[in-house]
């Protein structure tokens, strides 16, 4: 009985197999019979924040260039276009009418060291010289993480109000976004532009420009005892904290409401323009030799437009000459002497003697006394370049045979291995290029450069800003350039020496007669059959702006182009340009350094000043 049952239990176990299999495929048929629609909604764009970056360190360390005086270009005989001989002045920088006392014969601040000019801004650099103040945006519009945050008017402003009255805590920001990127500045010489044009220097252009603002902090120390108060604009605000308390305010006056806890208690504030408003007078200071006090800066913008941070040091009892609009021609606040890269920047946008950025005390603990800054270059800025010798070659000249026999003639050309001579009695002289020494051969050869052409090309690409409030079109435009050269030997016969062409792209001033050099490019190169015969090089890109401040029109545009190449003599054997004075004044011309501005013999000069604001209602 016990075996009947067990063999009855396995009887039955197929048919419940069955009965689930057609189960569970009456249930896969049903789910084919369906159709399944899967809805993908379209993604916004969020703002990405940039991975955090290092913090560089610079070489405090001068470098040791040397000078090496070169001689003006002398042009080949293959070059068409007659070049005038006019002797090359020295290097002159004009004095800085404008913007206070000139600079020259005084000594030079800022040279130690050789920043890349392509990091300086008004708002301070990639690299710290140790005596700075190291600065950080701040957007409120995003959260740390990068994605967005709720924001308006009064909720920005009142978060801006309880940050400052708490000491500021960084507590307060701690859920909204903040650049990695770190700048470092020496002073605070912001004067009024765009505010879509800030981001990009901290590395964020996507970033929109308003409600954001900038902080740095540092140290203030000064050498010798010292009584002092600032005078600064901010827009559409500053905040001037020193040991803890603050020292100094300033905002437009729809903003005043919410910064109502300080005052001015100064005579004279709000009286004297600087910028686009008047200035607030802060309170006195006092510091003891050599003893630092901690100070912060906060500045920004809260709906858009223009962004400005300008500050001035009153020493008491200093008496100071007048400005243009009547007050005290006051010196810029300062941790180190201006150089003349940090001069053209702030110039960039600064009216004519509304301050000064060549005297007063410099705010760090290592200079004796306060002195002035300088226009003159030292030399050793001034890059080693090899050029051919000034002295024009006889058309005669001794010739050496391989037998030992001279000829005293004159090279016309070379033609099919032959070196094709002419004596003092016009009688020609043809003789195989193997009879002549290896000295006379070379000397031949490169007598007789090949025929080159000449490109010289640009590419743009748009340059792309953050979002602005209300979608509002930014008072700025701006383009990438990319320049390059090709050079293609036209001629067959085979050259085969080293060629060295370098080439200057050339802007000018929107609102203005100076000009500025772009990029300036050289390259090593020997045309072959391999490389038929041709040559590219180019630089990196450009960025070129184009804006509105004051209603006026200002910045940068494409202005033109100089290309020369060199044999392995150091001697020019061609160019192109299309304005002879760039060539004339080539060797001027080799001493400026890209974003440097210079006038029409070449030599560096400051760019032209913005016109002063006018005041237009009540700040």
């Amino acid at each position: 009985m016990r075996e009947m049952k067990a063999k009855s239990v396995v009887k039955g176990a197929p048919s419940g197999f069955v009965i689930s299999l057609l189960f569970h495929a009456g249930a896969f048929l049903l789910a084919g019979l369906l159709v399944v629609f899967t809805v993908h909604q379209k993604e916004e764009k969020k703002f990405v924040p940039p991975r955090p970056v290092e913090r560089p360190k610079m070489k405090l360390k001068k470098p040791k260039v040397k000078v090496k005086k070169s001689a003006k270009p002398k042009a080949s005989s293959r070059i068409v276009t007659k070049v005038k001989r006019a002797n090359m002045p020295d290097i002159q920088l004009p004095e800085m009418a404008g913007i206070g006392e000139g600079l020259s014969g005084s000594d030079v601040g800022g040279f130690d060291i050789a920043p890349d000019l392509s990091e300086i801004s008004v708002f301070g650099g990639a690299q710290t010289i140790g005596n700075d103040f190291e600065g950080v945006v701040y957007s409120l519009l995003h959260t740390r993480g990068g994605g967005a945050a709720s924001m308006g008017p009064d909720e920005f402003r009142d978060i801006l109000r309880k940050y400052v009255l708490s000491g500021w805590r960084e507590s307060v920001l701690s859920r909204y976004y903040r650049s990695p990127k770190k700048l470092y500045t020496t002073h605070f010489m912001v004067p009024p532009i765009p505010t879509a044009m800030a981001p990009g220097v901290f590395g964020v252009p996507d970033l929109e420009d308003y409600y954001l603002f900038i902080k740095y902090e540092g140290q203030l120390v000064h050498s010798t005892d010292i009584k002092f108060r600032f005078w600064a604009i901010g827009d559409a605000y500053v905040f001037i904290n020193v040991d803890g308390e603050e020292v100094l305010m300033n905002a437009w006056q729809i903003h005043h409401p919410w910064f109502d806890w300080w005052s001015s208690t100064a005579g004279g504030d709000r009286t004297h323009i600087l910028g686009n408003q008047r200035m607030v007078v802060g309170d006195w200071i006092e510091l003891k030799a050599g003893e630092p006090l901690d100070m912060k800066v906060l500045y920004g913008e809260w709906h858009g437009g223009q962004v400005a941070c300008m500050l001035l040091v009153e020493v008491e009892g200093e008496d100071y000459p007048n400005a243009r609009t009547g007050g005290p021609l006051l010196p810029a606040f300062k941790t180190e002497n201006f150089s003349w890269d940090s001069i053209t920047e702030i110039s960039r946008f600064l009216a004519e003697d509304e301050c000064t950025l060549t005297n007063g005390p410099v705010f760090n603990d290592f200079h004796s006394e306060s002195r002035p800054s300088t226009a003159i270059i030292q030399q050793d800025q001034v890059v080693e370049e090899k050029s051919a010798p000034n002295t024009e070659e006889t058309v005669l000249r001794l010739w050496t045979m391989t037998d030992g026999k001279t000829a005293e003639a004159e090279l016309l050309s070379v033609m099919s291995g032959n070196i094709i001579l002419k004596n003092a009695k016009g009688r020609q002289l043809k003789i195989p290029a193997e009879k002549l020494s290896e000295g006379d051969r070379l000397y031949a050869s490169l007598a007789m450069p090949p025929d080159l052409d000449i490109n010289f090309a640009k590419t743009t690409k748009p340059r792309k800003f953050g979002g602005t409030v209300r979608g509002i079109d930014p008072p700025v435009r701006g383009n990438f350039y990319t320049f390059s050269a090709r050079i293609k030997q036209t001629s067959r016969r085979p050259y085969g020496h080293q060629l060295t062409a370098e080439y200057f792209a050339v802007g000018d001033e929107i609102g203005g007669n100076r000009n500025v050099l772009l990029d300036h490019q050289t390259a090593s190169f020997t045309l072959t059959r391999d490389n038929d015969y041709s040559f590219v090089f180019s630089g990196p890109p450009v960025e070129l702006l184009d804006y509105t401040i004051n209603n006026e029109r200002r910045g940068k545009r494409y202005g033109g182009y100089l290309v020369v190449i060199k044999d392995s003599r150091g001697e020019i054997i061609a160019y192109n340009t299309p304005s002879e004075k760039l060539y004339e004044n080539l060797e001027n011309l080799r001493r400026i350094r890209v974003g440097w501005y210079f006038d029409d013999e070449c030599n560096r000069c400051l760019p032209t000043p913005p016109e002063p604001w006018v005041e237009a209602g009540n700040n």
